[in-house]
């Protein structure tokens, strides 16, 4: 299974609704975990590539500002805290994880 499939079924395991890439606004539930591509760490050995790791922004957004949810997404491994902003009422957690 491709890695990024991988990665949505366990984002699927903390809420039900996951999106990759953002959908139109008006498309989304809430709570719900939006998450994208986001950068590439790559490393290199004897003039050619060693080891690849995809990072993904992962966002938390829900209308409660103490949910649980972003405690379990920050518990994922190679995961770590980016910023936290609230847009229309809506509590944005955003995370770096690489996968």
């Amino acid at each position: 299974m491709d890695r990024r499939l991988q990665l949505h079924e366990k984002l699927k395991a903390l809420v039900p609704n996951v999106y990759f890439q953002q959908p139109p606004s008006n498309g989304m539930t809430y709570p719900c975990i939006v998450y994208k591509r986001d950068a590439e760490s790559t490393d290199h050995a004897n003039n050619s590539l060693y080891r690849s790791k995809k990072r993904y922004q992962v966002e938390v957004i829900d209308r409660n500002p103490d949910s649980k949810i972003p405690d379990s997404v920050s518990k994922l491994p190679y995961c770590s805290f980016s910023r936290f902003f609230v847009v229309d009422n809506l509590n944005h957690d955003v995370y770096n994880l690489y996968f």
